[in-house]
């Protein structure tokens, strides 16, 4: 596998990332690879006795297969579940690339692959001056775009492709989860992203949470050939 990992992003908050991220993860354990996993930056946590944990990144956490201390998976955790740069900026934090980076060289050097989730979009802000996308950038990583379909995906989807190869990014692929099951002509829109996006590396339907259900294996074994 020549990529230390993949980047995961989505049209908007709530399209499935973390479905994704964690499918993928287990589809490369199944293929015999050590995966570790990594959500940087993540709001919306909930209290617990060992701190506050986000449950993106427990559930990214369940399916590696390379364990890791959660604060090295989630170095960036906040209680309120608002845009993480709005988060940081109400607890006194600054988001540093610097320590990202770290945990994410402290996991490759243990891990195959690191399948790293991100927060909202693909242009969601850490900063001022930073946006998920810089992240993307800094970590050198391939790019996953999850589609959520549903009325409108087709906008945000094209936004999202263009704006991942302005920023010179490699786009790795798209993955078409359907997170509207009544959606009307989804063959049609499906049509319109394979046209502009490419044949997506994996469609899924709508799924619990965690998204046991998601069959990433394809997806996984056409990741390893780039």
């Amino acid at each position: 596998m020549k990529p230390k990992g993949f980047f995961i992003t989505g049209t908007d908050t709530g399209v499935g990332k973390t479905v994704v991220a964690a499918a993928l993860a287990r589809a490369f354990a199944v293929r015999g690879r050590r995966v570790a996993v990594m959500k940087p930056v993540a709001s919306g946590a909930e209290a617990t006795p060992g701190g506050l944990r986000s449950s993106d990144a427990l559930a990214l956490m369940a399916a590696a297969n390379v364990p890791a201390p959660y604060e090295t998976v989630n170095p960036y955790c906040f209680r309120p579940a608002v845009s993480p740069h709005i988060a940081a900026q109400e607890c006194g934090v600054v988001t540093d690339f610097a320590v990202i980076r770290r945990c994410f060289d402290a996991l490759t050097g243990r891990a195959e692959c690191v399948v790293v989730e991100g927060a909202g979009g693909w242009l969601a802000p850490l900063s001022e001056s930073a946006a998920m996308a810089d992240l993307a950038l800094a970590l050198r990583l391939p790019v996953i775009l999850v589609v959520g379909l549903r009325l409108g995906c087709l906008n945000h989807a094209f936004l999202t492709y263009e704006s991942i190869r302005a920023h010179g990014a490699s786009f790795a692929g798209w993955v078409a989860n359907g997170i509207d099951p009544a959606m009307e002509r989804l063959a049609e829109n499906l049509a319109s992203l394979a046209g502009r996006l490419g044949d997506p590396l994996a469609r899924i339907p709508r799924l619990d949470p965690c998204g046991a259900g998601a069959d990433l294996s394809d997806a996984a074994l056409r990741l390893e050939s780039l």
